[in-house]
């Protein structure tokens, strides 16, 4: 069943302009790191190998990667997407040099983002804030896979509760999160999400660093 606006606004709630200030410290300098062992550096790395001049970033944060990333040209087209109006401000005056477009939306409903599509979209730390188990999590993983150019890719990372490492401190964050529901990936496993991103893609990779499960996914040329 596919989640509603509210479920789906659940995960997203937490984001306040105060919340935001605090990110980059909280969950970069010190979660990503310590708690979910895939370090800040190796998720910048995903985005220089695959960010593309005609980019769409999905679940924005507070556009800490695309500030940092390095793109293939000098002033490449950058569309932000994001249930958040906190987050899409934030990131946007953040990468303001690029002029980026923005679009208020819910990857579970129908996308209307005037027909674009992209040589790569990103989805980093957005699958584990959504509501419903990781099937209904891939429908919108589908939903934006029909957004790619050919032989685009979709890349990004999400923190999962099965088939990877956790430790002690990692359990009970993760625990903690999905109390709040500002997690909610009791049901999100490296295997289901393997299988469900083949049966997408043309070519999928998922490499699990820590918690966090890397994926870089292309389309048929």
């Amino acid at each position: 069943m596919t989640p509603t606006r509210e479920q789906a606004a659940a995960g997203q709630a937490v984001y306040t302009p105060r919340m935001l200030r605090l990110y980059d410290l909280i969950v970069l300098g010190v979660s990503n790191r310590f708690i979910w062992k895939c370090p800040t550096s190796r998720l910048l790395r995903l985005y220089n190998d695959n960010v593309s001049a005609n980019h769409l970033d999905v679940g924005v944060g507070t556009g800490y990667y695309l500030d940092r990333c390095r793109f293939p040209i000098e002033q490449p087209q950058i569309t932000l997407l994001d249930m958040n109006a906190n987050c899409l401000q934030a990131a946007a005056a953040r990468i303001s040099r690029y002029s980026p477009t923005c679009y208020e939306g819910n990857i579970f409903e129908p996308l209307n983002l005037n027909g674009a599509k992209f040589d790569s979209i990103s989805l980093n730390y957005v699958l584990h804030c959504l509501p419903g188990t990781m099937p209904d999590k891939l429908v919108a993983v589908k939903r934006l896979a029909e957004l790619l150019t050919p032989g685009g890719v979709l890349f990004g990372s999400t923190l999962l509760y099965g088939g990877v490492p956790r430790s002690w401190p990692a359990r009970r964050l993760m625990d903690f999160y999905n109390r709040k529901q500002i997690f909610t990936n009791v049901d999100d496993d490296l295997n289901t999400l393997q299988a469900g991103c083949a049966a997408i893609f043309e070519t999928s990779e998922i490499e699990a660093v820590g918690c966090a499960a890397l994926m870089c996914c292309r389309n048929a040329r």
